[in-house]
Formats: structure tokens, sequence, C-alpha cells
């Protein structure tokens, strides 16, 4: 069981959830069902305010990194490519291949895709920096539109 709140983003609505320990969950309204929010008691935190300032903050273009206690849940593989997306520099991309060389498993670009498709943390684990190695912005769980939004919010405020 864990508290969870929404809120109004330049993207849309989205869930922000956490477990007492950190972040587990920010994720697009529509793509969290009736049974999961069953989870978490609908309560503003402390911790759940912060990350929407911070998101806030990001979306504005002031914030380039985040500094909130994360605990995404999943697996040992899936929480390794997460911790990969993590080292993404803010405005920059790297391809899933390259991901999957920086966790040491080279062949696993694949399986690097669905860990990303996974994150249950958009934009604070940056997944939407992952492209394909063509430099095709391909899987967004958020949809290629909010992707493109996102690189562009940051290629814009790079400086």
């Amino acid at each position: 069981m864990g508290f969870g709140f929404f809120y109004d983003m330049p993207i849309g609505q989205i869930f922000i959830a956490e477990d007492g320990i950190g972040i587990n969950k920010v994720t697009l309204a529509g793509d969290i069902n009736e049974e999961d929010l069953k989870k978490y008691t609908m309560e503003e935190t402390k911790l759940i305010k912060e990350t929407a300032g911070q998101l806030r903050e990001y979306f504005e273009g002031i914030r380039k990194e985040f500094t909130i206690s994360l605990n995404p849940q999943g697996s040992s593989f899936q929480k390794k490519v997460w911790e990969a997306l993590l080292q993404i520099p803010y405005g920059e991309t790297r391809s899933y291949k390259e991901i999957a060389q920086i966790i040491g498993n080279k062949k696993a670009a694949r399986a690097v895709g669905m860990a990303n498709h996974n994150n249950p943390i958009m934009c604070i684990i940056p997944c939407h920096r992952v492209i394909g190695s063509d430099g095709s912005l391909i899987g967004y769980r958020g949809g290629i539109e909010i992707k493109v939004k996102l690189l562009q919010l940051e290629k814009s405020e790079r400086k």
C-alpha cells in the first residue's frame, strides 16, 4: 500500500505515487487502471508534492536533474536498465543498443526496449531519451507525440 495523487501537467494529467521509501510511480492518468488505484491512498504526501514541484520545474525548463528518492519496482534486469537511463544527460539521447552495452549485455537491445516500456517513473527515469540506432523515435509508452515534446523541451532548454 502506498500513497498517490493526480496532477495536471503540460503533457496531461499524471499520477504520482510513493511507498514510504521513494517515488515508485509517475505515469499518465490514462495508463493507470482502477485495480492499480486500489493499491494507493489518495493523499498528497510531502514527497509526492515535492515530486510534482520538480516535474513542473522540469516542464518549465528550469530543472534539468531530479533530486528525489526513487523506489521503482521491477526485476533486477529492469532496475539495471533504469539505472543506466538515469545516467543519460539532460538533452542527450542513447540508443537501445548503447544502453545494452552500458549494462554489459550488448545483445539485449530488445530486452532494454521492454524494460524501457515498463519504466514506472516517466520523465524522472528518462526513457524518452532512448531512441533507435538509426536515430528514429521509436517506442514510448505515453505515445511518440509526448516523447517528441519531452525531447524538444530538453533540446530547446539545453544550455
